[in-house]
């Protein structure tokens, strides 16, 4: 499966290590359809309804095996409710193809605003 990263799981970032093995499609950036939150010492995305107001997010596409797709759920905190994984918007070359991501779902309202990358 595609996986967009955009923080702590891209390469050189404290969480990589678990996509040792992994393999790295590319560079990418999403839709102007999002934005990137400090949540703590990591950042969250979020989908920008508002028009006009989302930012392409820079980060990075890998090909996981099913795995490790599990283990990043665990990371993100999927089963508590802190991320959900699903379906992203990329720009060429990944317009087309079926990526996922993690998507923050807690409050944001007093967060820094982390522009369109971590």
């Amino acid at each position: 499966m595609l996986v967009f990263v955009y923080g702590t799981l891209q390469r050189g970032r404290a969480l990589h290590h678990h996509l040792a093995g992994q393999l790295f499609v590319g560079a990418a950036k999403t839709q102007h359809l999002y934005r990137l939150y400090r949540i703590d010492w990591y950042p969250g995305l979020v989908e920008h309804r508002s028009s006009g107001q989302g930012l392409a997010i820079h980060g990075e596409v890998w090909d996981v095996d099913e795995p490790v797709l599990k283990v990043l759920d665990e990371v993100e905190e999927v089963d508590s409710g802190l991320y959900e994984r699903r379906l992203i918007r990329l720009q060429e070359p990944f317009e087309q193809s079926d990526v996922v991501a993690y998507f923050y779902l807690g409050d944001v309202e007093d967060c820094l605003d982390n522009g369109d990358r971590w």
